[in-house]
């Protein structure tokens, strides 16, 4: 699938926003935490991508009922539904000036992810949290997305890069005073 930038203009996927907030003194205190590990950009993606699908619990699976949707909120609470975490994820690499983009699938409701630029080329990352039967990984190469649309039953991968989250998504998230009431109104399309 080839992916689609919505705008041309690349510094549009390092900007700062309410939701991508990496100009937090949270999101920077993770960043430059995780940073110090890492002796490369390549190596930082990786392990900013692992923090957040490994230490941030999706709080369907965690069962907890707090919605978060800022990037600050999901490092501070420590809980957020595949939207948030890809939220926080974007925030940590954007940090580090890492250009990353929000990008969505649809299977029952829509699922969000992101995309990160390397090489000249975006390569879509999954931080959902791995469970059984998911097993996300960190790639330059082969995706290795948490789950796989089936088009025979009118699943979605959606090509376009956002800079920001999609207005239907963001809706949805601030719309919610919690966790059960978010999942009867999950969007289903974008």
């Amino acid at each position: 699938m080839e992916l689609i930038q919505e705008t041309p203009d690349l510094s549009a996927y390092l900007a700062a926003d309410e939701v991508v907030d990496h100009d937090h003194p949270r999101v920077l205190e993770v960043a430059a935490r995780l940073a110090k590990d890492a002796e490369d950009s390549y190596a930082y993606a990786r392990l900013a991508f692992e923090f957040v699908r490994d230490t941030i619990p999706h709080s369907q699976d965690s069962g907890d009922p707090r919605v978060t949707w800022r990037a600050s909120d999901v490092l501070e609470q420590g809980t957020g539904i595949c939207y948030a975490k890809a939220h926080a994820l974007a925030a940590l690499l954007r940090a580090e000036d890492i250009p990353t983009a929000l990008c969505y699938q649809r299977f029952d409701v829509v699922h969000g992810l992101v995309a990160v630029r390397f090489n000249g080329a975006w390569h879509r990352q999954d931080p959902r949290g791995n469970k059984p039967g998911v097993d996300a990984q960190f790639s330059l190469g082969e995706e290795r997305l948490a789950f796989i649309p089936d088009p025979a039953s009118n699943e979605v991968d959606y090509p376009v890069l956002y800079a920001e989250p999609h207005p239907v998504v963001l809706g949805a998230l601030k719309a919610a005073p919690d966790r059960p009431y978010l999942w009867k109104t999950l969007p289903t399309a974008l």
